[in-house]
């Protein structure tokens, strides 16, 4: 539909739906009742590959311990910011995948991905070696083969909000509510290689749940838990 220069407001009300705008440089999604629009930016992966760059060592590559080569499986999506540091570790000899339930969500990484303009070349290379695929996390594991993946990824939803991430609270109200299951562990760590990992809030109480090696970080509010295979 052409916009005609109404609202987002009042072409949600025309239309009675959420509304996706095709902007000049990108798509925004308006959902219903929310004031701030959801599009894809990078978010913490451009500052986290540039600390990289000068020889630091990122939690999720500590936690993974990704090689080059190695293969990925993000089962919570989300913007991709994780799964572009992982694609940044495996490099070209690598596969990173990430499942994402929401279409919308799904959509908006997909295309970020590929058109995201960033004079940053190794944040470009990255972003574009990130494949995106669209489904239920259970689902699609439960179609993979046993032992297919080096590090099959968990990262649902936080359920204690962390007030220095409020850029991803439009991606809660948007996204897909998940929450870490028994059969979602057991799937992963049969379809993992060597481990699953999850990343969560320090006080979750998944990590102990399921098994998981909570790894102490001191002075942040985030983080890993490793299951061996």
């Amino acid at each position: 539909m052409e916009r005609k220069k109404r609202s987002i407001p009042k072409l949600q009300d025309v239309y009675q739906a959420d509304v996706l705008v095709a902007g000049k440089d990108r798509y925004s999604f308006y959902k219903r009742g929310s004031a701030e629009p959801l599009f894809f930016h990078p978010n913490s992966a451009t500052y986290r590959l540039r600390r990289m760059g000068k020889g630091e060592v990122d939690p999720l590559v500590a936690a993974t311990e990704l090689m080059r080569g190695d293969s990925f499986l993000d089962c919570t999506l989300g913007l991709g910011s994780d799964a572009i540091i992982a694609a940044s570790i495996v490099g070209a000899d690598g596969r990173v995948e990430g499942i994402e339930a929401d279409a919308v969500v799904a959509f908006l990484t997909e295309v970020g991905l590929c058109r995201f303009p960033i004079d940053f070349p190794l944040l470009q290379d990255a972003m574009a070696r990130v494949e995106v695929i669209h489904s239920e996390a259970v689902s699609f594991l439960k179609s993979c083969r046993s032992n297919s993946r080096d590090v099959v990824f968990l990262d649902p939803m936080f359920t204690t909000p962390i007030e220095e991430a409020s850029n991803f609270e439009v991606l809660r109200e948007v996204g897909a509510d998940f929450h870490v299951t028994e059969e979602w562990v057991t799937e992963a760590l049969r379809v993992c290689r060597r481990r699953v990992v999850l990343k969560d809030h320090y006080e979750s109480p998944v990590f102990e749940r399921f098994g998981f090696v909570q790894q102490i970080r001191p002075y942040t509010k985030v983080h890993y838990g490793v299951l061996e295979k």
